[in-house]
């Protein structure tokens, strides 16, 4: 089966450059999603706003499959601020000097989150070939999974992911970019 993993459009909060995890924000433009993106057979989305109205952009004829376990991490009290609003809060220079592994004040574990994205992967997997239409973060969790390597080794821009094929849940071939058309 075709996995595909498809970062959100833009919010603005993405263009603010802020933390935004569990706010509910809608999309502010399409431009982001004028990519070239394969076809699926079913999608799975984050229950925030921001992903099923990319998912319904992007595959307007397929149905969508809510998984709540694929949103965004919970930033806590770093929530819709940007470094500049942050970076004299004694709170967030410790967590950037433990490379974001220190939990969020107020929020949610880096672990407890990327156990939470994976869960939820590995519970929506069928062997129908899937778009899974989340967040960032989600993505870079799965990825590493899969892939190994560094939590942030996996960024994509906003309307960007990777794709991959997988056959009783193990990977069968690489993954290569996708999006950003």
């Amino acid at each position: 089966m075709k996995i595909i993993l498809i970062r959100h459009g833009m919010t603005e909060g993405n263009l603010k450059r802020r933390y935004i995890g569990t706010m509910d924000e809608d999309l502010i433009n399409t431009d982001c999603l004028k990519g070239d993106y394969p076809k699926c057979e079913r999608v799975v989305a984050s229950p925030l706003k921001r992903c099923i109205q990319t998912a319904e952009y992007i595959y307007p004829n397929v149905d969508i499959e809510i998984c709540d376990k694929l949103k965004e991490c919970d930033f806590g009290d770093f929530e819709n601020k940007s470094y500049e609003d942050l970076k004299d809060n004694p709170d967030y220079q410790k967590w950037l000097d433990s490379n974001g592994e220190l939990p969020f004040p107020n929020g949610e574990t880096h672990e407890d989150f990327k156990n939470r994205c994976k869960e939820g992967f590995f519970e929506s997997l069928t062997e129908r070939d899937t778009a899974f239409v989340i967040h960032g973060g989600s993505i870079m969790a799965i990825m590493q999974k899969l892939f190994g390597g560094n939590f942030y080794d996996y960024q994509v821009k906003n309307g960007c992911g990777y794709e991959f094929e997988m056959r009783n849940g193990e990977i069968v071939d690489d993954y290569s970019p996708i999006g950003c058309g």
